[in-house]
């Protein structure tokens, strides 16, 4: 049995991706936690997100989780969700300017001058740009569901793993060494998101 570590800093309902990774890995022990020693010590760790990017950077700060999630990253297993993607990166434009976490160079933009609602949300495409563990058994141009205001703009081409189109092309997946973060929701995406999440559990 391997421990998956749910980081919980108090923002979006982890409750449900805690549930989805049940589901798939009924034999593993899924934990949320704020825990530093329960972060350092898990197999894998998943970090989601909802919500403002401010609020969650003072959030993370208060729980005193930034170099925890760093770490993480480095060292296993490691997959962010949502807001858990754009937080990797160094800024966002989002509450007048944010700094992240600079895992991943690039910044976060607000989806600007496009003839569609904002936030992008439902389900829409994701292109897998690379072959990858996660993406074992699911179609590409599978549909995802998505909830966001804003998306990532790298620096570095070669960590994109899926994109999508939203009146603009926009980066959906990432991956770089043992991370993998997404910019939809798995544990809300059906069938697809079951299979990401399975995935995760076995890579």
């Amino acid at each position: 049995m391997q421990t998956i570590a749910i980081i919980d800093y108090g923002m979006g309902n982890v409750r449900s991706v805690q549930k989805a990774l049940e589901y798939v890995a009924p034999n593993d022990y899924c934990v949320l936690t704020n825990n530093l020693n329960t972060i350092a010590e898990a197999d894998r760790v998943v970090f989601p997100g909802q919500g403002a990017m401010g609020a969650c950077m003072t959030a993370l700060k208060e729980h005193k989780l930034n170099e925890a999630i760093k770490k993480a990253a480095n060292e296993r297993p490691f997959l962010g969700i949502c807001l858990g993607l754009q937080l990797l990166f160094d800024f966002s434009e989002e509450n007048n300017g944010t700094k992240g976490l600079s895992i991943i160079p690039g910044n976060v933009i607000k989806f600007k001058n496009i003839q569609l609602k904002i936030p992008h949300m439902g389900w829409n495409k994701v292109k897998q740009v690379v072959n990858h563990p996660l993406w074992n058994k699911i179609e590409d141009n599978s549909r995802f569901y998505s909830v966001h205001s804003y998306y990532v703009k790298e620096n570095d081409k070669s960590c994109v793993a899926g994109t999508t189109e939203y009146g603009v092309k926009f980066t959906s997946a990432v991956a770089m060494g043992n991370l993998f973060a997404v910019q939809f929701h798995p544990e809300k995406s059906q069938k697809d998101g079951l299979q990401l999440l399975k995935n995760f559990t076995n890579w």
